[in-house]
């Protein structure tokens, strides 16, 4: 919004950033928030060599299952990879935007595994709602992990060194160039608000005035419902995950009707390869939505994947979703972070804000800049 002219100012009542999605660093201060007893072991190395997400997004997968050599499914990707939408032949007979997801797995005679993975793996469905519903926007997730996958390599993923919460900063330094503001440590006491409209937020007795507002649940939760609940554990390990190759990095995704759930399960590993562990360290977490009044066994097909853990940090959190969409009060609100291990969701949230907020849809080409708009000239460095 600072690179489209708008005047932003932007207040975090945190003293880091990213609230609930930051990197916790010293290895200390994450036993602290967890309220675990004592310190770190000796044998978990420095403290400050750690950088622990709280909520694990934007994993990077290196290497992909042996089930791309089977004949059907490579069939399968070979149509998926020709498919375009202006060139019939390529169709096969299937109308797209009629024909089911379903349909077109029958077609190929793909079976119940091969489908969980294309699914929820590669088109990174949450439920199987999408077997039943035009295949299209599958045929299209899937050229998108594709597409990610030939540009970057091993992985279709990308992640930051030193954990997501370097994410907000670059963000934030990004906005500043624009003309932002960025205040750490600013307690938020109330929402202003003139005929059902938003017009200022108070902080320590002064009062920042504002067209527009946007935050998360936390910051108005009387305009907000509570949608579910999320369990996430983090587990500190010695070792990769077995039968991974032993790569230091991986996103592993299982499908619910494998563990007989209504909702997937979760589990990413990232390493000291990303500045986020002591050397010969791993970060494990498993996360999924609460079906269950005991959220911690509900992990269990993950944990014992990650057999023999360390150490483990539990935490069950509330989603919220909001009940304003802002037409009148021009306060936007996000939702909570799902338990998904990519931002997928969480981008079709952005751009559905951006779009209420400004009343257009989010065109990255708008956003691109030369050096020259961040740098300046060779003789302003």
């Amino acid at each position: 919004m600072s690179v489209k002219g708008k005047k932003v100012l932007h207040m975090d009542r945190n003293s880091y950033y990213g609230a609930e999605s930051a990197s916790i660093t010293p290895l200390e201060d994450l036993y602290k928030r967890f309220s675990l007893p004592g310190k770190p072991p000796e044998s978990m190395g420095r403290g400050r060599d750690w950088s622990v997400d709280l909520i694990p997004k934007f994993l990077m997968a290196n290497g992909l299952m042996g089930i791309f050599e089977k004949r059907r499914f490579r069939n399968f990707l070979i149509f998926v990879a020709n498919y375009d939408t202006k060139d019939p032949k390529t169709m096969e007979g299937v109308d797209p935007n009629k024909s089911s997801m379903r349909a077109l797995y029958k077609k190929f005679s793909l079976g119940q595994d091969v489908m969980d993975f294309t699914g929820h793996a590669l088109a990174l469905y949450r439920t199987d709602d999408y077997l039943d519903q035009p295949c299209i926007n599958t045929i299209n997730r899937i050229k998108l992990y594709s597409e990610s996958l030939a540009r970057y390599g091993k992985s279709p993923y990308l992640y930051p060194l030193y954990g997501l919460g370097e994410l907000p900063q670059g963000f934030a330094r990004l906005s500043a160039i624009y003309g932002g503001t960025y205040m750490l440590n600013k307690p938020i006491e109330e929402i202003v608000m003139e005929n059902g409209k938003v017009v200022g937020v108070k902080s320590e007795g002064e009062i920042a005035r504002c067209k527009q507002l946007i935050c998360d649940p936390s910051y108005i939760m009387d305009r907000v419902s509570k949608v579910g609940q999320v369990v996430r554990i983090i587990c500190v390990m010695s070792h990769p995950i077995k039968n991974t190759g032993d790569v230091n990095s991986c996103q592993i995704i299982i499908p619910q009707i494998q563990v007989n759930r209504k909702h997937d399960i979760y589990v990413c590993m990232i390493s000291s390869a990303h500045n986020v562990a002591a050397q010969g360290k791993y970060i494990a977490i498993a996360s999924s939505v609460v079906e269950t009044n005991d959220p911690e066994k509900e992990l269990k097909p993950a944990l014992d994947l990650l057999e023999p853990i360390e150490q483990k940090f539990v935490s069950i959190s509330d989603q919220y979703a909001p009940t304003d969409m802002g037409k009148d009060s021009q306060i936007f609100i996000s939702r909570t972070y799902d338990a998904t291990t990519h931002f997928e969701t969480t981008c079709d949230d952005i751009k559905d804000i951006y779009e209420r907020a400004m009343g257009t849809e989010f065109d990255f080409a708008e956003m691109e800049r030369t050096k020259n708009d961040i740098f300046g000239d060779a003789g302003d460095q």
